[in-house]
């Protein structure tokens, strides 16, 4: 089982480029994004798809590994 942790912004593409990258090479990959900007993220047609989730920062350890858990487990 796989998961990339990414944040949505990144330098030179965004984090939704890069999972689908990721994804290409490893087709089911979980991705969980990363972002200052949930609302505007979210709200983004198509941006979530299955098999991904997002964060909003600032976010504990705690939330951080529940949802990392959450993922993992829905793929076992």
């Amino acid at each position: 089982m796989d998961l990339l942790v990414t944040d949505v912004g990144l330098p030179g593409m965004n984090g939704r480029q890069l999972a689908e990258i990721a994804r290409q090479h490893r087709p089911g990959l979980k991705v969980l994004f990363m972002t200052g900007y949930a609302e505007k993220a979210a709200e983004r047609q198509g941006f979530l798809e299955e098999g991904m989730d997002m964060v909003a920062k600032p976010f504990s350890i705690d939330l951080l590994a529940t949802k990392i858990r959450s993922m993992i487990s829905v793929a076992q």
